[in-house]
């Protein structure tokens, strides 16, 4: 196939037709199309070494993909150096990139038109969680989802063996069950050994990811586009149509894991990191991303420890989880975008590949329904299927917002209701920011 067919789809007004855009998308294969893609630049915030053994393999598959480099970039200053290089002229043509960075990075990006790639055909390619690079108004979408990172369970065996637990909990309701028979506290009620970092937020690891998983699982979508005007703004349950809002609720499951005087005591802020305090066996069980097994390992090899679904409310009928969804975006004023194109579509193709360099999970449907013969790559496949993100602010401005809403509330300054209003309106505001 030649890189001629691809002129256009992305470029300027995308102005070959529909038809022969979905073609090239849906017949492009890894068997060696014996064409160049031409020099094509990947800037991403995945590690470098991870991404340049996904691009051997690619080059080895096909010498159409000999061209293709990576530059690792740092998730906080992505955006803004992405606007000096398009502004001098050096903009590369791939953006490898979270939807934790999209609603930063979306005025940058050039959409690939629905005509290129239909609905039907997204959908029954990649992941639910990937629709979030759905552009507003059916502009189309912002990229290609590639690789997913979600959040799991990391359950320490031993502790939980010596506690007569057999299995780490499926559900939030059995999690807190299992405070008294884990938690070890001193008479004075300093805690010595913990069941899981919760309540806080500074020393708890990956704090942002477990909110919103815990906001998702309870129908709440964080952000939303506004019916009337097409704004983005934030939406944490204030209030709802009917019957209790969900926010509070979320916000009294959270914070009372680091509360003194309830059952559930386990977590407070003067403890270390939970990641730390987990690696060093002071707690039983942590939640963390897919990508955090091979680190916790080498961190501590003595350290057994199992990997299993994030938990569900009791209540669920339907499962949510909370993840990375990575995608590849062109951005505007790309010097190859055909071949920038041409190159996502490989390596989404090959996103199985990729996946066991990375230690993530594919965001293909057809990579997810045979997942490799690893006991964390079976769980994190299937939490894939089921996991979500939210368009969010930055994350450190998020993480902001969030760790002032938990500290308002630990320490009693407000109620969950007042904490998770003043959150909203700091959100919608950094939301709309321009």
């Amino acid at each position: 196939m030649k890189i001629s067919l691809f002129k256009g789809i992305l470029f300027g007004v995308f102005g070959i037709s529909a038809l022969i855009g979905l073609f090239v998308f849906a017949t492009y294969t890894n068997d060696g199309v014996g064409s160049s893609t031409g020099p094509v630049v990947i800037w991403g915030i995945l590690p470098s070494a991870n991404m340049e053994a996904v691009l051997s393999d690619a080059a080895q598959a096909d010498t159409a993909m000999e061209g293709v480099s990576y530059v690792q970039k740092d998730p906080e200053t992505l955006s803004a150096d992405l606007a000096i290089a398009i502004a001098t002229g050096a903009a590369p043509d791939l953006i490898l990139a979270s939807q934790e960075q999209l609603s930063a990075l979306a005025k940058f990006i050039m959409p690939i038109d629905p005509g290129t790639i239909s609905a039907r055909s997204f959908a029954s390619t990649f992941v639910e969680g990937g629709r979030i690079f759905t552009a507003p108004d059916g502009a189309g979408y912002y990229g290609l989802p590639f690789l997913v990172d979600p959040l799991l369970l990391y359950s320490n065996r031993s502790i939980l063996s010596s506690s007569g637990i057999a299995r780490p909990p499926a559900t939030w309701e059995a999690l807190t069950g299992l405070v008294p028979s884990v938690a070890a506290l001193s008479p004075s009620r300093q805690i010595t050994r913990g069941l899981i970092g919760l309540g806080s937020y500074t020393n708890v690891r990956n704090a942002r990811a477990i909110l919103s998983a815990l906001f998702l699982q309870q129908g709440v979508p964080l952000s939303a586009y506004s019916a009337g005007n097409g704004n983005l703004s934030a939406n944490l349950g204030v209030s709802a149509a009917s019957g209790p809002p969900p926010g509070p609720a979320v916000l009294g499951f959270y914070t009372q894991f680091s509360d003194p005087s309830k059952v559930s005591y386990t977590w407070n802020t003067s403890l270390p990191d939970s990641q730390r305090a987990f690696l060093a066996g002071d707690l039983a069980l942590y939640l963390g991303y897919a990508s955090e097994a091979r680190y916790l390992r080498s961190a501590n090899p003595n350290l057994e420890f199992e990997v299993s679904l994030l938990p569900q409310p009791a209540t669920a009928s339907i499962k949510r989880a909370y993840g990375l969804v990575y995608a590849l975006m062109i951005p505007r004023g790309a010097a190859n975008p055909e071949g920038a194109f041409q190159a996502a579509v490989f390596l989404t193709g090959a996103a199985g590949t990729a996946a066991l360099h990375t230690g993530l999970a594919p965001a293909t449907l057809t990579e997810l329904s045979a997942p490799p013969d690893d006991p964390l790559a079976e769980v994190a496949y299937a939490e894939t299927l089921y996991t979500r993100g939210w368009l969010s602010p930055s994350p450190a401005d998020t993480d902001a917002v969030f760790s002032a809403m938990i500290t308002d509330v630990i320490s009693g300054r407000s109620t969950p209701e007042a904490a998770l209003a003043s959150a909203e309106r700091s959100l919608t505001s950094l939301l709309q920011k321009k």
